[in-house]
């Protein structure tokens, strides 16, 4: 496990901030004064761009849309150009030149077919969705995870803004939820000129990676002070504290699936029981992140059925999950977690004497070992006091019950606004406001692409076929916003 960075002076951020500017690149803000430049088909100025590929172009694309998945040739270190390169895939959904682009940033894996983010809709614009750096197979061989930061994938999309702006002169949005929402946020500090707003959905900020008391403050109170809420809360303790009780019983169970589905631990959490372990401690994560207090009836009682325990914890945390075969996938993530992003760690203090694995539960656990690294706490204490003070045209959009919302961004006042959905979790969006709140991001929003709001009214109720959360955002638990 990586040591615990110490919790840093307030008086060093301007420090940090210093240091991070004087290493960020100098780049131009895209020229978007021109229209359009010729009558072309969209297909072969795409193919036209250095370092671009079309993949494929959808014989079936939705309404009003062609659809492309592309491919981008980036360097794998931008101080060194000339150097190793990978293809990064991304989609394309075209709709006109003239029209707003919205860059999807996904923070994960490309979606598997096409979808409208909800600023798209909003705007009725054209899409790029970005599979985030070293997530297959965007991904250089060999790879070197040093490569692997929030810098190098900012300018990863910058260089994409670069590549496609000619051919898209009109007003650029970024967006992008959860890990994506954070995406948007980096890309936007280190390019601040790349794009002419930002909408966040439900961005953690870990800005100081072992203060994590808001966590704990978040599952002591959520769901309100109401008799209900109370009880849920106490149902959900109970089953993390009745599955641990019940230990030999249930990684009896677990071990019997890993055999017949073929799961194996050895190259991540090491054993079946330090997974069963790590799975029970993000149940209750995973049920607020996705579920709510409408499922809190379903929540098993005191002195449920081992097999109660096990069916509730695989519906809500996934039995599968911190398996080599299901947790493999997401190695960058968790990578980025262990060294710049942080991850939160909670007390637990009604499993004590019941857990077996001190730190566990952290982003390193999920990592083979030689992955595992140190936290760095200076980037994420610069983008925090930028966002804080500098940062314009920025929206965050975060769930009232969502744990991911216990750590947010607080905006500048520069054209920048928060807003929380009432009762939402981590699927809040725009919709989800109250109306007040809705309409005021919607028209800044608007406002920020260039557009006219009467005219999207109509355009914003089409709708096509949608991932998860109208974000193409897989579903899955804590650990892995």
């Amino acid at each position: 496990m990586s040591p615990r960075p110490s919790r840093t002076l307030a008086a060093g951020l301007a420090a940090v901030s210093a240091l991070a500017m004087a290493a960020t690149p100098a780049h131009a803000a895209p020229n978007r004064a021109g229209s359009p430049a010729t009558s072309a088909d969209i297909a072969e100025q795409l193919r036209a761009i250095p370092g671009m590929t079309v993949i494929s172009e959808s014989a079936t694309p939705p309404a009003g849309y062609r659809f492309f998945v592309l491919g981008y040739t980036q360097p794998v270190d931008h101080t060194k150009p000339a150097g190793q390169t990978f293809q990064q895939r991304f989609q394309l959904l075209h709709k006109a030149t003239d029209r707003p682009m919205v860059l999807h940033t996904t923070g994960y894996g490309m979606p598997a077919g096409a979808f409208r983010s909800e600023p798209t809709r909003l705007v009725d614009g054209n899409q790029i969705s970005v599979e985030q750096r070293y997530f297959t197979p965007s991904r250089p061989s060999p790879a070197d995870w040093d490569h692997l930061n929030i810098w190098q994938a900012a300018t990863d999309h910058h260089r994409l803004v670069r590549a496609l702006d000619p051919l898209y002169p009109a007003k650029w949005i970024s967006t992008g939820a959860s890990k994506g929402g954070m995406t948007s946020v980096y890309h936007r500090r280190y390019y601040p000129g790349d794009v002419d707003g930002v909408v966040a959905y439900v961005a953690p900020n870990d800005r100081v990676n072992p203060a994590d008391a808001a966590y704990d403050r978040f599952f002591a109170t959520v769901g309100g002070d109401t008799p209900a809420a109370r009880d849920c809360r106490a149902r959900l303790d109970g089953v993390q504290a009745q599955a641990l009780r019940q230990r030999a019983t249930l990684v009896a169970r677990y071990a019997a699936d890993a055999e017949a589905n073929g799961w194996t631990f050895a190259g991540t959490l090491g054993t079946v029981d330090r997974a069963f372990e790590m799975t029970v401690l993000d149940s209750v994560w995973a049920f607020w992140q996705y579920a709510g207090t409408s499922q809190c009836t379903g929540v098993p009682g005191p002195g449920a059925t081992a097999e109660a325990l096990y069916t509730w914890i695989d519906t809500y945390a996934g039995w599968s999950f911190y398996t080599d075969q299901g947790v493999t996938f997401y190695n960058p993530y968790y990578y980025q977690a262990a060294t710049q992003l942080g991850w939160a760690s909670l007390k637990f203090t009604h499993l004590r004497g019941l857990t077996r694995y001190p730190g566990l539960y952290s982003a390193n656990t999920a990592l083979p070992p030689q992955l595992r690294s140190h936290h760095n706490p200076l980037p994420m204490l610069d983008i925090d006091l930028w966002v804080r003070t500098r940062a314009a045209q920025m929206l965050f959009v975060y769930g009232e019950n969502d744990p991911w919302g216990a750590e947010a961004f607080t905006p500048s006042r520069h054209d920048s606004h928060t807003y929380t959905a009432p009762g939402a979790n981590h699927g809040a969006n725009i919709a989800a406001l109250t109306p007040a709140d809705r309409d005021a991001a919607t028209a800044a929003l608007q406002r920020w692409a260039g557009v006219s709001p009467a005219g999207q009214a109509r355009a914003a109720q089409v709708e096509l076929p949608v991932t998860a959360l109208d974000r193409a955002e897989p579903r899955n638990q804590r650990h892995r916003p």
